[in-house]
């Protein structure tokens, strides 16, 4: 006889583990040593169910969540029910499972009367996990192998006990083990929250309870995707951008397609004929696509729907093998950060045709990657590893959001003091770039720029940055932002540098880094004039470009509009805009086609 469903027990259970999914994200938070992960917060926690599949994810990255159930796959495909109490899991192979070396998955399976019921799962960016470049997320890598240590699963516990051969191996091929070493006992603490909190629950539920509610979380989120799925309209929407180039094969730009098929309460997100995957270390897993894919389309559903992987099964997602979306051996993928940013984006081109209303322009290109290492005069290692992002495209409705991780990121700039503090680098500059912001009636975010000095003797600088020569897009008659830069030391000779690079620096060279601008919405000139004004107030916009871009006059005397001439200037740039248009042609009268093409 089928179990009588219980609507209130149902939700107390469902924030219940989503409670514990958030609690594992506060032990990394509050327990790990590296700066990616203490600041940045690059990490994500998860619950999933005996059978591996995600019931529950924390309040972190859908970067990473949405590639756990390939991740978990992956150990159920090696080990299955070669598992007790006491066992835990490591991997970070992209190519059986894993998203990128840095990204190392820990996994814990946990038992009730000796049956298992679920798994507590973390994934964290490590700052180093060895390789050619410190900070192992060089964009010129042209194959895995230089990449640094590539783990299969395996059993980084059996039955209690650490496997100290593991351990070494991480040990002596990594540039700071004390901090890899730290962040990896941060996750290992966060499975032992889960697995304390999940018997706890247990305990309340019963084994047989407990099972039985974590699949109706899951077939819960299922239904209710696809109810929100039903509501969209159907069809088939197309969009292509372009990454700058790969790091290597400089000025030769690379393809993302992708198309959306919606039918009913289900949706495809097809990428094929999107570029074959290239020589350098911007190749992306099918894992990571796939994330990349559910993030876009979760944007547009409600937010009361679980993340789990009930949502998942809604969305089928295609990208052929060999492509920069499903990259294989033996590709290198330090950096496929870049590439799945650039494919949500792509995807709310998509998502825009469809849904014009409820869909942003294209931000700064996700985030920009930057480590900085070397040795001190004793040899010791030092590594500096930041993501930084924060310029959103337009919204239908409002400006882009300024100073904003990328909804794929969901990071946290880290702390100037800090790093300051325990690293030979000073912040010099941290603050907003004016006139990059695309034009519309609604702006992109604005960017900002930093300047990073180095005080050591040597090093390595790495940058991972895009959305140069293919700037953000605008959307319904926005302008696209402006474009990202990257410069060594500005207030001298101001040396123009490649969007993705490794280089030496020494003592006293600074690093500046500019954000791409976002994408604007709508049509400039229907911009409101005083919010014109207040940009231009709050040196975001400059007067010459209010005038150029938006045809509003501002006396800087007084801080007014000149509303007269800012009709005039307007009105001459829709004549000058409308006279740079082709002639419309009516494709049925041959004469009007011939007249055209005189």
């Amino acid at each position: 006889m089928a179990e009588k469903f219980d609507p209130i027990t149902f939700e107390i259970f469902k924030n219940a583990i989503f409670s514990i999914a958030d609690e594992m994200a506060l032990t990394i938070f509050r327990t790990t040593y590296s700066c990616v992960l203490k600041d940045n917060m690059d990490y994500s926690t998860g619950l999933a169910d005996a059978g591996g599949k995600l019931v529950a994810q924390g309040l972190t990255l859908p970067a990473h969540l949405g590639s756990v159930p390939t991740a978990l796959a992956s150990i159920m495909r090696h080990f299955g029910d070669d598992m007790a109490p006491g066992d835990v899991f490591i991997m970070n192979d992209p190519f059986d499972g894993g998203m990128h070396l840095p990204d190392i998955f820990i996994f814990k399976p946990l038992y009730h009367d000796g049956k298992r019921l679920a798994f507590a799962c973390t994934c964290c960016h490590h700052c180093d996990v060895g390789g050619r470049v410190a900070g192992s997320n060089a964009s010129d890598y042209t194959e895995i192998y230089a990449e640094g240590l590539r783990i299969a699963p395996m059993k980084l516990y059996e039955s209690g006990t650490i496997n100290k051969t593991i351990m070494t191996f991480i040990e002596k091929n990594v540039r700071v083990p004390v901090q890899v070493f730290g962040d990896l006992r941060a996750q290992l603490a966060a499975c032992h929250i889960a697995e304390k909190q999940f018997a706890e629950a247990v305990t309340k539920y019963g084994g047989a309870r407990t099972k039985s509610l974590m699949n109706e979380v899951l077939d819960h989120a299922e239904r209710l995707t696809r109810a929100a799925l039903a509501e969209l309209p159907d069809g088939q929407w197309s969009f292509e951008d372009f990454i700058d180039d790969d790091g290597i094969d400089y000025g030769r730009p690379i393809r993302l397609f992708v198309t959306l098929r919606k039918t009913g309460s289900a949706m495809q997100v097809d990428w094929t004929g999107t570029s074959p995957q290239v020589k350098g270390a911007i190749n992306s897993t099918l894992s990571f696509t796939k994330a990349a894919s559910y993030c876009a389309v979760r944007s547009v559903l409600p937010q009361a729907i679980p993340s789990n992987e009930g949502v998942f099964r809604a969305i089928e997602v295609i990208c052929p093998p060999g492509t920069i979306g499903n990259a294989v051996l033996p590709a290198a993928c330090a950096a496929r950060g870049l590439t799945g940013f650039r494919m949500v984006d792509c995807m709310f081109g998509a998502l825009a045709m469809m849904l014009p209303d409820r869909v942003t322009a294209a931000g700064d290109g996700g985030n920009t990657g930057i480590s900085i290492g070397g040795y001190d005069p004793e040899r010791k290692p030092f590594i500096y590893v930041d993501f930084t992002c924060g310029a959103w495209g337009a919204r239908p409705w409002a400006d882009g959001l300024d100073g904003n991780s990328h909804m794929f990121a969901n990071m946290a700039s880290q702390s100037i003091e800090v790093t300051e503090a325990e690293l030979p680098i000073r912040l010099l500059s941290y603050e907003f770039v004016a006139d990059k912001a695309g034009a519309g009636k609604f702006r992109g975010g604005v960017p900002f720029q930093r300047d990073y000095q180095f005080l050591e003797h040597e090093g390595v600088l790495q940058v991972r940055s895009d959305r140069r020569d293919h700037r953000p897009f605008g959307l319904y008659g926005g302008s696209p932002g402006g474009p990202s830069e990257n410069y060594l030391n500005p207030d001298a000779d101001g040396r123009l540098l490649p969007s993705k690079l490794t280089m030496t620096i020494r003592r006293g060279d600074v690093f500046r880094h500019v954000l791409a601008g976002g994408g604007g919405f709508g049509d400039p000139l229907e911009r409101d004039p005083e919010a014109v004004l207040r940009d231009v107030r709050n040196q975001l916009l400059s007067p010459a470009k209010a005038e150029a871009d938006y045809g509003v006059i501002i006396d800087t005397a007084s801080w007014k509009i000149d509303a007269a001439a800012t009709r005039v200037r307007r009105d001459r740039i829709r004549v000058a805009r409308d006279w740079d248009r082709p002639p419309k042609v009516q494709r049925h009268d041959p004469a009007l086609l011939d007249r055209a093409a005189e």
